[in-house]
C-alpha cells in the first residue's frame, strides 16, 4: 500500500483498551486521524499498514489521557510549557483556577497575598482579563491541554480594596461582569476557597449569584470549602446549599476529613454527598496521599500531625525538613520556627489512610492532584498522583478494578467539567491518549525525593499528535485551552 493509500495518521494494534467508561478492557485496533480517534476495531479488520505510524502494542494497555481534575498548573503551563511532571504520568489535560485562585483576571502592583503567592510573584500575573490568559495559552502551545477555572479570590482583589469583608452589591456586579467576559473567552467555570483569608468573608449571598453566573453559561462550581476539619459537615451543607441557589454542577474539592480528631468521618461525609448527588449535580475530587499541602499557616500549626516545609522565602535551605527538626535546631518550639520561616509553604499530614481509601472509592469521585509546582520540595503528588492510583490501589492494593480507576481520571472527569469529546476512545473522540504497562506502571516520586517521572508510561498523544515518550521526555507540544467556548460541538451519536 502506497502511502496516498494510508487512511490513519496513527493505528495501534492489539492494543488492551480501557475506554474510560468503566467498562472492562477489550482489546482492538484504534486509529488516529489528525486530532481524532478515526475508527476502534477488532484486532484485523483494520487493513495491514493503513497508517503512517503503526505499533502493535501487545501487552499494553491504549486509554484516553488522564484528566487532572485538581491542579494549580495556572503559571507552569506557560513558564515550562513541557510540562513535564503532569505528561510524564500520562496527563493530557489540567484543570486549573483551583480553590479561588487563578492568575485572570487580576494583577498586582505589590507581592501578591497567600494564598495567591502559590502561584508565584507579582509578574507571574499579567492578565487583567481572561482574554489574555487565553491567548497565551495559544501562544505557547503547552504539551497539554487546560481547562481554567476563575477563582473568587482573584476576583475580589481584582474588584475589591478590602477583601476581608463581604463584596457590596456593586462590587459583585463588577464581579459578574469579569465572570461573563472570562466565560465568553473560554474559561470552564468557577472556584472558590473558602479556607482561605481572601476568600473568608463570601457567604452563600455573594458566592451562590457568581457561581450562578458561570453556570448560565454552561460552567461549573468548585469549592475549598470553609472547614474540612471539625465542621465539615456545615462545610458541605453551604457547599450544597450554594450550588443548589446557583443550579450549578458541584465540585468538593480535594475531600478530606481532616486531623486525628476527624479521622473516620468520611462514613458521615460521603454518605452526605452521595443523597446529595440525587436532588443536584455533585462529585468530589481527591488525590491518592495521606498528606495535603499548601502555605505554612498558623492556625494549622500544631503536634499532631508531622509538617515538612515545602518552601520558605527566609530560609529557603529548610525546604525538604520536618518543622519539629528545624525548631529543635534553632532551640524553639514549632510556632516561633513557623514564624521565622513563614512566607513558607508546607506539607501536612493531616489524613487517615483509610479515608482516603474511603474516598477514592467513592462512586462519585474523580482524581486530581492538587500539586504545587512552584515549590522549591513539593509533595510527590506533583509527579506521582496517577501512576499511583492505577499501580499502588487499582493492582497492587486492588481496591477498584484498573478500568474504575481510569474512568475516575478520564471518563467522569471529563462529563463533569463538560469537556465534549473527551476522556473516552471512540470514534469522533479527541486522540488524547496515554500507552502505558499495567503490570508496571507505578509512581516513584517521595516525599524526600519528590521531583521523579513516574515508570510505566510509554507514551502520550494530546490531540493526535505524539508528544511524550518515556526515556526521551516531550517530543511534541499540541496542548490549547479547552472546555467553555472553547468546545467543538458535541459528537453526534
Amino acid at each position: 500500500m502506497s502511502d496516498t493509500d494510508t487512511r490513519y495518521d496513527h493505528v495501534f494494534r492489539n492494543a488492551l483498551v480501557f475506554d474510560g467508561t468503566g467498562a472492562p478492557p477489550f482489546t482492538a485496533d484504534v486509529a488516529v486521524n489528525g486530532e481524532r480517534i478515526a475508527a476502534v476495531e477488532p484486532p484485523g479488520t483494520i487493513a495491514a499498514a493503513a497508517g503512517r505510524s503503526e505499533k502493535d502494542i501487545a501487552g499494553r494497555a491504549l486509554s484516553p489521557g488522564f484528566i487532572d481534575a485538581h491542579t494549580h498548573d495556572d503559571r507552569i503551563v506557560l513558564d515550562a510549557p513541557d510540562m513535564l511532571p503532569k505528561i510524564s504520568q500520562g496527563v493530557t489535560t489540567v484543570v486549573a483556577g483551583n480553590c479561588g485562585i487563578s492568575l485572570a483576571p487580576v494583577t498586582f502592583d505589590a507581592y501578591p497575598p497567600a494564598p495567591l503567592n502559590l502561584l508565584g510573584g507579582p509578574e507571574a500575573y499579567q492578565f487583567p482579563r481572561f482574554a489574555d490568559y487565553a491567548r497565551a495559552i495559544a501562544d505557547i502551545v503547552p504539551a497539554v491541554n487546560v481547562a481554567a477555572l476563575i477563582g473568587h479570590s482573584s476576583l475580589r482583589l481584582a474588584t475589591m480594596p478590602d477583601v476581608k469583608v463581604p463584596a457590596t452589591p456593586g462590587q459583585i456586579e463588577a464581579m459578574l461582569d469579569l465572570a461573563d467576559e472570562a466565560m465568553e473567552s473560554g474559561a470552564a467555570g468557577f472556584s472558590t476557597g473558602l479556607f482561605y483569608p481572601t476568600n473568608a468573608a463570601a457567604g452563600i449571598d455573594e458566592v451562590a449569584p457568581i457561581a450562578a453566573r458561570f453556570a448560565g453559561h454552561g460552567g461549573v462550581y468548585a469549592t475549598h470549602m470553609r472547614d474540612e476539619m471539625d465542621k465539615v459537615i456545615d462545610s458541605i451543607d453551604e457547599a450544597l446549599v450554594t450550588a443548589g441557589r446557583a443550579r450549578a454542577q458541584l465540585i468538593i474539592s480535594h475531600h478530606k476529613c481532616a486531623h486525628p480528631r476527624n479521622w473516620g468521618r468520611t462514613r458521615e461525609t460521603l454518605p452526605k454527598i452521595e443523597a446529595a448527588s440525587k436532588r443536584q449535580p455533585v462529585a468530589i475530587d481527591c488525590y491518592p496521599y495521606i498528606a495535603g499541602s499548601t502555605n505554612l499557616r498558623m492556625d494549622l500549626v500544631t503536634n499532631d500531625y508531622r509538617i515538612m516545609i515545602a518552601w520558605s522565602t527566609p530560609h529557603p535551605e529548610m525546604g525538604g525538613r520536618d518543622l519539629a527538626d528545624i525548631a529543635a535546631e534553632w532551640g524553639v518550639d514549632i510556632h516561633e520556627a513557623a514564624r521565622r520561616l513563614d512566607p513558607a509553604g508546607a506539607i501536612y499530614f493531616q489524613m487517615d489512610e483509610d479515608d482516603v481509601r474511603r474516598v477514592m472509592s467513592f462512586p462519585l469521585a474523580m482524581i486530581g492532584s492538587d500539586g504545587l509546582p512552584h515549590d522549591a520540595h513539593p509533595h510527590p503528588r506533583l509527579y506521582g498522583t496517577f501512576p499511583r492510583v492505577i499501580g499502588h490501589y487499582a493492582r497492587d492494593e486492588g481496591l477498584f478494578p484498573l478500568e474504575t480507576a481510569i474512568r475516575k481520571m478520564t471518563g467522569l472527569t471529563a462529563e463533569t467539567f463538560r469537556l465534549r469529546d473527551r476522556g473516552r476512545i471512540a470514534p469522533g473522540f479527541f486522540a488524547d491518549l496515554a500507552v502505558f504497562d499495567p503490570a508496571t506502571i507505578i509512581d516513584r516520586a517521595t516525599y524526600d525525593d519528590p521531583r521523579v517521572v513516574s515508570a510505566g508510561i510509554d507514551e502520550v498523544y494530546v490531540n493526535g499528535t505524539l508528544s511524550y515518550v518515556a526515556g526521551r521526555g516531550v517530543v511534541g507540544r499540541a496542548g490549547r485551552l479547552v472546555g467553555g467556548k472553547n468546545g467543538p460541538p458535541p459528537t453526534a451519536s
